[in-house]
């Protein structure tokens, strides 16, 4: 299951630079994860300041 993204992001950049896979990318108004390319590690959840990144 891939992590996802909630609309409590505030788009600081945090989590992308923590994904080791680089499935992190500035979305519209909220960073987004790619579903795909996610191996579900929980390293951008850990980073993530406002709770915003969770398991799907």
């Amino acid at each position: 299951m891939a992590h996802v993204i909630s609309d409590e992001c505030v788009s600081c950049g945090s989590c992308e630079g923590e994904c080791p896979v680089g499935a992190i990318s500035e979305g519209d108004g909220k960073y987004v994860i790619d579903a795909d390319a996610c191996v579900d590690c929980g390293a951008c959840a850990a980073s993530c300041p406002t709770g915003a990144i969770s398991a799907e």
